[in-house]
């Protein structure tokens, strides 16, 4: 069985249990923990949750959106019928100088894929979205902001690490994209996917939430084995990736379960 669906549950126990209760931005109250995290081998499995429907396509269209497209356009991705920015756009049709516009300012992509492939041992290598002298230009400041690169015996591993993370709905987006990523990362550069580990400074579920976290809670211990991700083995340069050159073998899922989204 994958440990995916575990951790994640024991995190939603944590906070439904133990959490604080927070007022912030949005005019929508949290029930707050701060500092959890979660890891796994990514040659054992992929994480992705079980216990309810995750859609591929969708995260793994933004995440090349972000760091193959280098965009903030958000307009490129309702033509591929993904409407995850539209709440954060702006009348020019973007979201501002925020993650591709900083991934793309600062040629990050194409720089760590050059060390990886040139100096391995590097202990600099990171994808940081969080760049202070743009982030009043942007729509939303990154949650999940910094991606940190190791490799060690041929196996590349992935640290992310998020600031603000919210449980039911983005979470689990970012854990299966920045996982995907690394896949990514690690067949254009010769290596072996290895350890991911996903921290979250502020976990927390907004109480316009909390009865989808309670149905999803009633699902733990009914999980599926976690599926195999297939890369096409034929893209050898990380901008020919395209969404279809990732396939789940054997992902079986409960049903989906709506939640709001807070803006």
């Amino acid at each position: 069985m994958g440990s995916y669906d575990k951790q994640y549950l024991e995190i939603v126990e944590k906070i439904m249990n133990e959490g604080y209760k927070a007022e912030n931005r949005t005019g929508v109250d949290t029930i707050k923990v701060p500092h959890v995290s979660m890891s796994f081998d990514l040659e054992e499995e992929f994480p992705i949750l079980t216990t309810k429907k995750m859609g591929l396509r969708l995260l793994t269209e933004e995440m090349l959106w972000i760091y193959r497209d280098m965009s903030n356009d958000v307009t490129l991705l309702q033509e591929k019928n993904v409407h995850i920015w539209d709440e954060w756009m702006k009348e020019d049709g973007t979201i501002g100088t925020a993650y591709g516009w900083v991934v793309k300012e600062y040629d990050q992509i194409n720089k760590l894929i050059h060390t990886l492939k040139t100096n391995p041992q590097d202990r600099r290598m990171m994808l940081n979205l969080y760049q202070l002298p743009h982030i009043e230009g942007g729509s939303l400041p990154p949650c999940a902001f910094l991606s940190m690169f190791d490799v060690t015996d041929g196996r590349l591993n992935c640290m992310l690490v998020q600031r603000s993370g919210d449980i039911p709905l983005g979470v689990p987006f970012n854990t299966s994209q920045y996982a995907i990523l690394t896949y990514m990362l690690a067949q254009v550069t010769g290596l072996k996917p290895g350890r991911f580990t996903h921290i979250i400074n502020n976990a927390h579920i907004y109480e316009n939430q909390l009865e989808g976290m309670k149905e999803h809670l009633s699902r733990k211990g009914t999980d599926f084995p976690a599926p195999k991700l297939i890369l096409n083995p034929d893209v050898k340069d990380f901008k020919d990736f395209k969404a279809s050159d990732v396939t789940l073998i054997d992902y079986q899922h409960h049903p989906a379960i709506k939640m709001d989204v807070t803006v």
